[in-house]
């Protein structure tokens, strides 16, 4: 079967990084477009945005003795805001690299795999669950044949659904891939039984489902040896090499476990 994983990675490297960057108008603020619906890596606490990408950033302007200020906006229109450099200096909001998307912003080093996973009632009795060959509790996708699938708008899981379906893998559909414009919304559509399945990345689906009781979240496999994943980084407007450096010191030495420490403070694992 093909992969989408393939599409979504491939040529990456091939993309140019030499278009010069338009800078922000305050050189002592760093300014971070996200969207504060994706748990645990960005999230609202009251008025607060918070998570994972927060705690990065940080860090890098505590390393460049800069102030950083995040504004939330709708996920599809963060690339395009970072890349015209306008107001923007970078965006942070668990973002997958893609040759599309790094053809107008520079990427840092991954610093987090995800994979795919998929929402569902737990009184929903037509998705059979398998398991891998590394025993991890999964759906397969074929699995989501004749299923309503819902996304959140522009995401990785926007554009695997529509993969699938382009592919045939999902031919059967009913209702085709509806995206919403976060996940949570898209699950309350499952409550309003306007969905059957949403398909989104893994901590944010089990934060949901944490949230949410009468969910269950599995991870979405191709077959029993094939995960749905992919790698998030953060992109900074094209030839910012300071900004992208700066990010890239910060993430080395936070390292794998660092990383790892900060979701699950932000899940609330460390209380």
């Amino acid at each position: 079967m093909k992969k989408i994983s393939k599409v979504l990675l491939a040529s990456v490297m091939a993309v140019s990084t030499l278009t010069m960057a338009t800078s922000c108008s305050d050189e002592d603020t760093i300014y971070v477009d996200t969207n504060a619906f994706f748990a645990p890596f960005e999230y609202y606490d009251g008025k607060t945005i918070k998570g994972v990408d927060v705690d990065i950033m940080n860090l890098v302007g505590d390393k460049l003795d800069k102030k950083v200020k995040f504004e939330n906006t709708d996920f599809d229109v963060i690339i395009d805001n970072v890349a015209s450099g306008k107001r923007y200096d970078c965006g942070a909001a668990g973002i997958t690299i893609t040759p599309e998307r790094a053809a107008k912003v520079d990427f840092s080093n991954p610093y987090y795999t995800s994979v795919q996973y998929v929402i569902y009632k737990a009184s929903n009795t037509d998705i059979e669950v398998s398991t891998a060959t590394n025993g991890t509790s999964c759906v397969y996708w074929s699995e989501l044949m004749d299923q309503e699938i819902g996304v959140q708008r522009d995401t990785t899981g926007h554009l695997f659904v529509d993969y699938e379906i382009s592919e045939g893998v999902l031919m059967g559909t009913t209702g085709a891939c509806t995206p919403y414009d976060n996940a949570q919304l898209a699950v309350d559509a499952i409550g309003a039984n306007r969905m059957d399945v949403v398909v989104v990345d893994e901590l944010p689906a089990q934060y949901i489902c944490n949230a949410n009781s009468g969910y269950v979240c599995k991870a979405l496999y191709y077959d029993a040896e094939t995960a749905t994943e992919e790698q998030y980084a953060i992109c900074v407007t094209k030839g910012d090499t300071e900004l992208l450096n700066a990010i890239n010191e910060v993430l080395a030495e936070l390292g794998e476990e660092g990383i790892n420490a900060l979701v699950a403070q932000h899940l609330g694992l460390n209380d």
